[in-house]
């Protein structure tokens, strides 16, 4: 890869790390799911004018939309929102590395060699000690919820491998208007019309800042120049610098929001990466060589795409991922 690219995959992952810092402090000013389909909102509006059709069939785009939009960032807002911490987030949501491993070989038969099944291995180990060190001091229950966020990011990284879309930013444009209308009707069921409309109401610019973030920085540009360096490289070039976004996500919520990090969760993190790096970058038999999480792969990148923040893929991002 050439310097410049370098540095674009660079400046993706940290865009991705800090996204988990942005959603954080966004979330003290909207409810989870509200705050969720106003970043696709933003996100689809006015892009999905300007950009042509992504050149797949709809039920891949409302499928990776619900899989990615709805179940995967849904429940990363709402855990977070629950008390998951933004670096630890980060670090969790690399699983649906292992996530996306195992639904490819259900799905696609696609058999893991030894490399990534003792990636997979080592990444599950990885989340136990996550859950371990959040067990003590954390809720459960949020912890868990990103964890299904992650594997809700495996799905829809298997739903685009299907897909394989020759336009991955065509692509992440019409993905976003998917999930506008099912989060908004979840937010009014679940959150309530009176706390969504008094978050509307209370709306500033730095709300305003915050959305635009998510929307156009983590997601459009995100996704964007992504699927433009898978466009120009091998997957397993491109794959490994997902690994840095947990790097960033960790960092920047000590350095921003003052989160501590335990030597129990650094345990975890080296593991996890290590896992995440073994399980990406590991053999496929009788498939040819996969590569690494992206949520969202243009067509000439063929190896699975596993997101991180976007979102994920992102991205999520939120995925995600993203990648």
């Amino acid at each position: 890869m050439r310097p410049l690219h370098i540095a674009l995959a660079v400046l993706i992952a940290a865009v991705w790390g800090v996204n988990f810092v942005v959603i954080e402090v966004g979330l003290g000013q909207f409810p989870p799911l509200l705050f969720s389909a106003l970043r696709f909102l933003v996100a689809a509006l006015p892009a999905v004018f300007l950009v042509g059709r992504p050149g797949v069939a709809w039920k891949w785009i409302i499928g990776v939309g619900l899989a990615l939009g709805v179940g995967k960032f849904g429940l990363l807002f709402i855990g977070m929102d629950q008390g998951m911490p933004a670096g630890l987030s980060s670090l969790v949501l690399q699983a649906q590395a292992v996530f996306t491993a195992l639904f490819a070989a259900l799905a696609l038969s696609e058999r893991p060699g030894r490399a990534r099944v003792a990636g997979m291995t080592v990444a599950l180990a990885g989340i136990g000690v996550a859950a371990v060190d959040e067990g003590a001091g954390g809720p459960v229950v949020a912890f868990v919820l990103v964890v299904a966020a992650a594997a809700c990011w495996g799905v829809s990284n298997v739903l685009t491998r299907r897909a394989a879309p020759p336009d991955a930013l065509a692509f992440m444009v019409w993905v976003s208007t998917v999930p506008v209308l099912p989060l908004l009707g979840l937010s009014l069921l679940f959150e309530g019309w009176d706390r969504d409309m008094a978050a509307l109401a209370a709306l500033d610019w730095s709300g305003v800042a915050i959305i635009l973030f998510l929307a156009w920085v983590s997601t459009v540009f995100g996704f964007g120049a992504w699927g433009f360096l898978l466009r120009h490289h091998p997957a397993s070039s491109v794959a490994p610098f997902t690994l840095l976004v947990p790097v960033f996500g960790m960092s920047s919520a000590a350095l921003f929001l003052g989160e501590a990090v335990s030597p129990l969760r650094w345990c975890a993190a080296v593991l996890l990466v290590g896992g995440v790096a073994l399980t990406s970058l590991g053999g496929v038999r009788g498939v040819g060589t996969p590569s690494a999480p992206a949520p969202v792969r243009p067509a000439a990148s063929q190896p699975p795409a596993v997101g991180s923040t976007a979102s994920a893929p992102p991205a999520a991002a939120d995925a995600p991922a993203p990648r």
